[in-house]
């Protein structure tokens, strides 16, 4: 049955391919830019990676204004303003961003204020507070997970009052997003493989959850097939440039789906955990995937079970049942994570990883029910019923 309403709302151009870096200065050209300012952290430029983003202007006439490494892990209201002030001092005209999430976030906290004016990032928190175009932006990502540069959501910590200033709009979308596989050759196979969990969980959630439409669902489904088919090339082969582009492709293609489809349970579970354990995003989605989708199969099993293909591929596809499918697709990622659990240690359950406690449990549960995310969720979800999923993903 065709969906009788839903919104698809995706501007960014994706610039993908092994020399994409290159295109960067046509890029600006077209809107006027000269004067860029890289904004990036400590860990992206001592990779290098900022030498093949440089490289890119040799013999061209636009030349990199400052380079801005301060991002911390989370970024902060601080850091935006400090950021600004350096493209305000070095006559900046445009940002182009070079590293993961909070990279990203900085970078659209950093354009507001240089677009509109004054230091107080606070006063543009929320959703749609922007009226008109930010300066131009660009973002060039070095994990292939979050998805952010194809967003139009940004958190930035309020360090003063412990707490995350979520930003929404349509104008803190960038202007394009490059993908060049040599941004991500050097990433290391345990942040490899939490990344791509990320990007699986952002594409499994997209295509299961209630706001999933026809358009996120194509994405969403062509980026669970990737990272199915080039995950474990990558973490056997970490210089295989290819499968790398792949997955980078992989990780936008699931930031358009969830972008315009939302996501679930798993996310309001993470989110909970990330705040009361402080372990990675990435990790959290990896976790608590599987025992999810088990969890809403009665309300959504035909939708989970129609991932099998991309998942496993034609033949177990063809070979299995249609009431079977959703629970193979579930042993599929069980399998996974059992793959990248021998490959990098990257842990498949809540006692595995060392950080959590049974006594954390209740905690995270009830921070969990309030999340915004468990709103998309296809079955309904009450305290004991995530306490008890949290149980079950203990050990």
């Amino acid at each position: 049955m065709a969906k009788p309403y839903y919104e698809f709302f995706s501007p960014v151009k994706v610039i993908a391919g092994h020399k994409a870096l290159e295109h960067i200065p046509f890029e600006l050209k077209t809107l006027g830019c000269s004067r860029p300012m890289i904004v990036t952290d400590k860990g992206v430029r001592g990779a290098g990676l900022i030498d093949h983003v440089a490289g890119a202007f040799d013999s061209t006439s636009i030349d990199v204004a400052i380079i801005f490494d301060d991002v911390p892990p989370d970024s902060s209201l601080e850091t935006v303003r400090k950021a600004a002030e350096v493209y305000r001092g070095n006559n900046c005209d445009a940002i182009i961003a070079v590293g993961g999430g909070s990279v990203i976030d900085t970078s659209k906290g950093t354009n507001i204020l240089v677009s509109e004016g004054g230091d107080d990032l606070k006063a543009y928190s929320g959703a749609h507070i922007l009226k008109r175009r930010l300066k131009p932006f660009y973002v060039i990502p070095t994990t292939s997970g979050t998805g952010s540069e194809t967003t139009l959501v940004a958190v930035v910590s309020d360090l003063e009052k412990n707490v995350k200033l979520p930003f929404m709009s349509q104008f803190l979308m960038p202007d394009a997003a490059i993908l060049d596989s040599r941004m991500t050759l050097t990433l290391p196979s345990h942040i490899t493989a939490m990344t791509a969990m990320d990007a699986l969980t952002h594409a499994v959630e997209a295509y299961t959850c209630l706001a999933a439409n026809p358009l996120s669902d194509a994405y969403a489904y062509s980026a669970v097939k990737k990272i199915s088919e080039n995950l474990m090339t990558v973490m056997e082969d970490p210089k295989d440039a290819d499968a790398r582009l792949e997955l980078a492709q992989a990780s936008t293609m699931a930031g358009i789906a969830f972008s315009n489809s939302m996501v679930g349970l798993v996310h309001s579970l993470g989110h909970a955990l990330g705040a009361v354990c402080h372990l990675p995003h990435g990790l959290c989605m990896s976790l608590f995937l599987p025992y999810v989708l088990e969890y809403n199969r009665d309300i959504n099993g035909d939708k989970v079970g129609e991932l099998l293909l991309p998942l496993a591929g034609s033949e177990l596809y063809a070979t299995t049942p249609k009431e079977q499918r959703a629970a193979k697709a579930i042993a599929f990622i069980r399998e996974l994570r059992d793959k990248l659990y021998n490959s990098c240690q990257l842990p498949r359950t809540l006692k595995e990883t060392g950080k959590v406690s049974v006594g954390q449990i209740e905690q995270v549960a009830q921070l969990a029910i309030d999340d915004g995310s468990i709103i998309y969720n296809p079955n309904e979800s009450d305290f004991d019923e995530l306490v008890d999923i949290l149980k079950r993903a203990w050990e």
